[in-house]
């Protein structure tokens, strides 16, 4: 009988320390909705203890979430642990996910602190949350680069200390498979009570290797939790990706003989929220969710999937979620095919008031474009968000001249703190003389570190979406705008980043 392998995301905690990648309250709850249609088995939702704002994130969505366990982050102190137990008060299925460093370059230089120290700084950490939830995670950060002898204890003894899960980070992703999988196998065969707790891998993709590095540990070390975010969001070079580690599994079942309760046809929806609500946009050859993922440009290839799929194709692309039905509707649509179709993209909005609002602007956009695409609507959704929030910034509209030889110019109307400002300057094209005439009013001071057009689907009368990421005072935000017209589409992402970077919520970052 095939063993389950149990997914545990981190999309929300680990992909959110993405420069620029940090998620409001109700995004994340958005979010961890459409990650519980997924049918993930564990959810790390955040990192409690590291700001009001992400302990809010916690709280709201272990109350929400039923189907799935709901995981906090916290450092291996009574305080963080104290914390993250408080917001997944109320949880269906609560775990705490507590670290602390084991590689000897990490103890000496981040914790100053002996291998006594540590090993002792992790059994009281783990007996202290055992008797607050009976679900705990413990991983020794840094795991991979620590000495196997000092890691084996620490492992044992935490695990006779009541932790249900072992995670083995490799935190910079300075893996390779053969020797990862080895290494998770070595500590199960050398740790006594190895079998009383369940095994997990969590690798970092620096080297390309977080989901090769994934499997290893699981086919050859024997490890039955692998963690990984949708689209392998992460900080640096990212994490081990969802939809890869997953279809790898389902589609190699003769090799890895193992169960997934994962339920795969919400994939691309997932892939597509968490892309439009965090602004990294997913490259067009990414596996499983990239928009060529499916596509043959080879004549060889295209004749050979249209005699029999299974020539050139492994997976099918209504299994992951890939829809036929491009059309969805247009301007003679009404509220409630436009609300079915919402749920259909596993969107739920909390008010009618949202919904009306979101569909008042569908109404706009159809006014604007004929034909509507999933990716249009999930757009729309994601600007109306935004919208809700408290903001200091808001668009209004925009014209602009320019013509060759002669240097652009726009005007800008939007609202400041609640009153209408207009504002005007010239620029070395129509999108710079747009976002100039911004900042001439709002002078915020930050540096444009990325700006970034992707086109929603595939025609001149897509919308264009804009990631616009702001840099000032050591904070990095992604701001996120949509339109028909890209220089409105820039504005809007312009002003989107302005309202995150008023946001003064601290975040302690942090590795798992």
């Amino acid at each position: 009988m095939a063993d389950k392998l149990i997914i545990f995301d981190t999309t929300l905690r680990d992909g959110e320390q993405s420069p620029g990648a940090s998620m409001t309250r109700d995004e994340k709850l958005r979010i961890a909705r459409q990650l519980e249609r997924l049918k993930v088995d564990v959810i790390e939702a955040g990192f409690a203890a590291s700001s009001n704002g992400d302990f809010e994130a916690v709280q709201s969505i272990a109350q929400a979430i039923k189907d799935s366990t709901v995981c906090s982050l916290s450092r291996a102190n009574d305080r963080d642990i104290s914390r993250a137990a408080e917001a997944l008060k109320g949880a269906n299925s609560a775990r705490i996910h507590t670290f602390i460093a084991t590689s000897p370059l990490h103890m000496e230089k981040k914790l100053r602190m002996t291998p006594e120290q540590v090993l002792e700084q992790a059994k009281q950490s783990v007996r202290f949350a055992r008797n607050l939830v009976g679900d705990i995670e413990f991983s020794p950060e840094d795991g991979y680069r620590s000495d196997v002898d000092f890691l084996c204890r620490v492992l044992e003894a935490v695990i006779a200390e009541g932790a249900t899960t072992i995670n083995v980070p490799d935190t910079v992703g300075y893996a390779v498979p053969e020797l990862y999988g080895n290494f998770i196998k070595t500590l199960r065969e050398r740790i006594p009570n190895s079998d009383k707790a369940i095994w997990s891998v969590h690798c970092h993709n620096d080297l390309g290797m977080a989901v090769a590095n994934s499997l290893a540990g699981v086919q050859i070390g024997g490890a039955r939790q692998v963690e990984c975010t949708i689209n392998g969001l992460g900080e640096r070079a990212g994490n081990c990706s969802l939809e890869e580690v997953v279809m790898a599994v389902k589609t190699r079942r003769d090799y890895f003989n193992l169960e997934l309760g994962i339920d795969t046809q919400h994939i691309v929806a997932a892939s597509r929220m968490v892309s439009q609500t965090t602004g990294f946009v997913v490259q067009p050859n990414k596996a499983v969710v990239g928009a060529n993922a499916f596509a043959h440009a080879s004549g060889i290839h295209q004749d050979g999937v249209l005699k029999a799929r299974d020539t050139y194709e492994i997976m099918r692309a209504e299994d992951v979620g890939w829809s036929a039905n491009k059309i969805v509707l247009g301007k003679l649509s009404g509220r409630n095919a436009f609300k079915q179709r919402l749920q259909e993209l596993g969107v739920q909005l909390e008010s009618e008031g949202e919904i009306n609002a979101a569909f008042s602007k569908f109404k706009e956009l159809a006014d604007r474009k004929s034909e509507i695409f999933d990716e249009d609507i999930l757009a729309l959704v994601s600007d109306e968000s935004v919208a809700a929030e408290r903001e200091s910034y808001g668009f209004v509209s925009l014209s602009q001249h320019s013509e060759t030889g002669e240097r652009p110019e726009a005007t800008v109307v939007f609202t400041a703190e609640g009153k209408e400002v207009r504002s005007t300057s010239d620029g070395n094209g129509p999108v710079d003389a747009s976002l100039k005439a911004i900042e001439r009013h709002v002078q915020s001071g930050a540096e444009m570190v990325l700006y970034s057009v992707n086109a929603i689907s595939g025609s001149t009368e897509s919308q264009g979406e804009v990631t616009v990421r702001l840099q000032s005072s050591g904070r990095v935000v992604n701001g996120v705008g949509s339109d028909p017209d890209i220089i409105v589409a820039s504005a809007k992402a312009y002003l989107s980043a302005l309202n995150k970077l008023q946001s003064k919520a601290e975040r302690v970052a942090a590795q798992g």
